[in-house]
């Protein structure tokens, strides 16, 4: 029985020089020269990684297709696995077009190097990629592409969020997280939600001024979530965790403002204001809302994401959950 050949897709972060890259986005003309020289070295590495991996894939019975990040528009189809080389934002660009029948693995082309931040970290900033759901480097890629092919290595499962606005979807989820404010960061949102299940309210409806509403999955708990004070999760975690952004005056309701939705709980917003925006997984994918609009936030609706994830991040530990948190979450789980 002759074995079918694998059919996969190479997407790849570009190839800007990143000082050239920097000072297009409107930064100031970099001088220092070691600053320059990082940036250069990040190029150059990541330019010897995308070469390492296309020399592995050519010597493996598969075949691939090279295409950079920003050429992919339109949903990835006929291919059984799509191998992104950059970091987590190229992940979380290619999980956009992609389905549950497609896994994805990460390669961390350009990691960020412990001697390096630690010689130089108090002159700029020396990190370099944080690769937080890459599996892979260019010092493993090769290993863990042979246990993909010969079935010793499964794709671990990410919830991601779906978005319905006046219960018409949207066609993008989140793997990371939703953001739903106003388009001016320096404006007051206005809205109000409430948790469901099964289309029967198990929560208060809670009005809220602030700078926005967001909701994480699992994933995305270790990004803005935690940033703001939230929580990290467990990486294969079904639950949302959702966060009013700075509250003004929230009163009696400030137990309520962040917390937790379960797999078959959701949430429904409904915004007040002329200018609303939904940002998913950051400021690439938006969509605008508008006065009196109402959303329907949940995981239940999203085709899980399926990803080869690093060995750390599936460690079974506890993580911290904040006790008035998980407090109201059992509370609402009762009603």
């Amino acid at each position: 029985m002759v074995r079918r050949k694998l059919q996969l897709l190479l997407l790849l972060k570009p190839l800007d020089d990143y000082a050239v890259a920097a000072q297009s986005h409107g930064l100031p003309r970099i001088a220092n020269p070691q600053i320059l020289h990082h940036l250069d070295s990040r190029s150059k590495v990541h330019r010897e990684a995308i070469r390492f991996c296309q020399n592995v894939l050519r010597r493996k019975l598969v075949d691939w297709e090279p295409i950079l990040r920003d050429n992919v528009s339109q949903p990835i189809r006929n291919v059984d696995m799509v191998v992104t080389v950059g970091g987590d934002g190229t992940l979380l660009h290619a999980s956009h077009f992609v389905d549950d029948s497609i896994p994805l693995l990460g390669v961390n082309s350009d990691p960020t190097q412990v001697a390096e931040v630690e010689e130089f970290g108090n002159q700029y900033d020396a990190t370099r990629s944080t690769g937080f759901l890459c599996a892979a480097t260019v010092d493993n890629f090769e290993q863990i592409l042979d246990d993909i092919l010969e079935g010793q290595l499964q794709p671990s499962e990410l919830s991601r969020i779906s978005i319905c606005v006046n219960s018409a979807p949207l066609s993008a989820y989140a793997l990371n997280d939703v953001l739903v404010a106003h388009q001016c960061p320096a404006a007051v949102s206005r809205f109000s939600f409430r948790i469901k299940r099964n289309g029967q309210s198990c929560s208060p409806a809670v009005n809220c001024r602030s700078s926005g509403l967001r909701v994480s999955t699992a994933a995305g708990s270790t990004a803005a979530m935690l940033s703001a004070g939230g929580y990290q999760m467990p990486i294969l975690s079904r639950d949302l965790q959702y966060m009013v952004r700075e509250p003004i005056s929230p009163g009696a309701a400030s137990n309520l403002m962040h917390g937790f939705l379960n797999p078959d709980q959701n949430m429904e917003v409904a915004w007040f204001g002329k200018e609303g925006v939904i940002y998913i997984d950051g400021c690439n994918v938006c969509y605008t809302v508008k006065d009196e609009d109402t959303l329907e936030i949940s995981s239940s609706k999203a085709p899980v994401l399926k990803v080869y994830l690093p060995p750390r991040l599936l460690e079974k530990r506890v993580l911290p959950i904040r006790r008035t948190s998980d407090a109201e979450k059992l509370k609402v789980s009762r009603l």
